[in-house]
């Protein structure tokens, strides 16, 4: 049944190398004044020293000449180009361009606040780098949705942990059980952090969640001895207790994307939905093949072999991580 563990790994072990969630989106706000003038703030996503090769462009080189401002912040350049004049054709009917979008595998968030109060929002991808933006578009809150769903859909950290909750549960009863104390604890602490009830250091939350995979490996270390202990019996509350940091990671990377101030919770809500989606995607796609791999007949040994392969992978994977990641965040410091 575990030979799909095999054949997972071997396709997230390229991304492993990686840090996950490093791939991230990148952000761009336009604000229309009511004195015909634009404020654009633009979020490029880097690692390290090495910025994503991305530039933004607006019909009519709004944004063409250097950026006023430019800041550096963990994974992020953040460049400000305020008091941009607009002239008589305003923002509605200008194209935004995303140039080298089409040569990454990351996705930008495009959120505009127009001078009469609505806003419209995208998301542009390497297939679609550009937009049209159009005045009567309404409200943002949809695009939140669509990166939920590809925040945990590339997140390989968080899809390890969940595959390693699959693992871990015995029967339909104990995953059901499993995957809910999951979706619910990493609920709360999306929506605390994410509206600044409670704050945790980002760096610190991506290497503990980096930390509760390679917990997860050994616990399954443990059940393919035929081991026994609370973790196996009850694996609900690891998934609770670890829910708990994956939802401030989540929340971590919307904060360093950004919520749009006029409608926080709808874009939360859908936030959260999407990654939910994703999960729960993800969840039924490995359930469905490992069925599928459970009519086939294989040795009576391959079951064990794949068991193990499958949990030292992850755990070195993890290992792996909670060691760059702790690093990025004593250099940080």
């Amino acid at each position: 049944m575990l030979r799909f563990a095999l054949a997972l790994l071997a396709i997230l072990a390229p991304l492993a190398t990686a840090a996950a969630h490093e791939v991230r989106p990148a952000f761009l706000e336009i604000t229309e004044r009511a004195d015909g003038c634009a404020d654009v703030l633009w979020k490029q996503p880097s690692m390290g020293m090495l910025v994503v090769p991305l530039r933004p462009r607006i019909s009519g080189g709004l944004i063409d000449r250097p950026a006023g401002r430019v800041e550096s912040a963990m994974n992020f350049e953040i460049r400000h180009w305020d008091g941009i004049d607009l002239g008589a054709q305003g923002l509605n009917g200008r194209e935004v361009r995303i140039e080298g979008l089409d040569k990454t595998i990351t996705d930008t968030l495009l959120l505009i606040h127009l001078r009469n109060g609505d806003e419209e929002s995208r998301v542009l991808s390497p297939g679609e780098p550009a937009t049209t933006i159009d005045a009567h578009a309404g409200a943002a809150v949809p695009a939140y949705l669509l990166l939920g769903i590809e925040h945990i859909l590339t997140g390989v950290d968080h899809l390890l942990f969940v595959f390693g909750l699959l693992l871990l549960s015995s029967g339909w009863q104990q995953l059901l059980r499993t995957i809910t104390a999951f979706t619910v604890a990493h609920s709360i602490t999306l929506a605390l952090t994410a509206l600044k009830v409670m704050a945790l250091n980002p760096g610190l939350v991506e290497a503990m969640v980096a930390w509760s995979i390679l917990f997860l490996a050994v616990e399954l270390v443990r059940k393919a001895r035929g081991e026994d202990g609370l973790t196996l019996r009850q694996p609900w509350l690891v998934a609770f207790g670890f829910g708990l940091l994956h939802g401030a990671a989540f929340a971590g990377a919307l904060h360093q994307i950004g919520l749009p101030q006029g409608n926080i919770p709808a874009s939360l809500f859908l936030f959260n939905v999407g990654v939910e989606i994703g999960q729960l995607t993800f969840v039924g796609v490995v359930m469905a093949a490992l069925w599928l791999l459970s009519r086939f007949k294989w040795p009576a040994a391959a079951p064990r072999l794949a068991w193990m392969a499958a949990t030292y992978a992850i755990g070195s994977f993890s290992f792996f991580w909670f060691l760059e990641r702790l690093h990025a965040v004593i250099d940080f410091a």
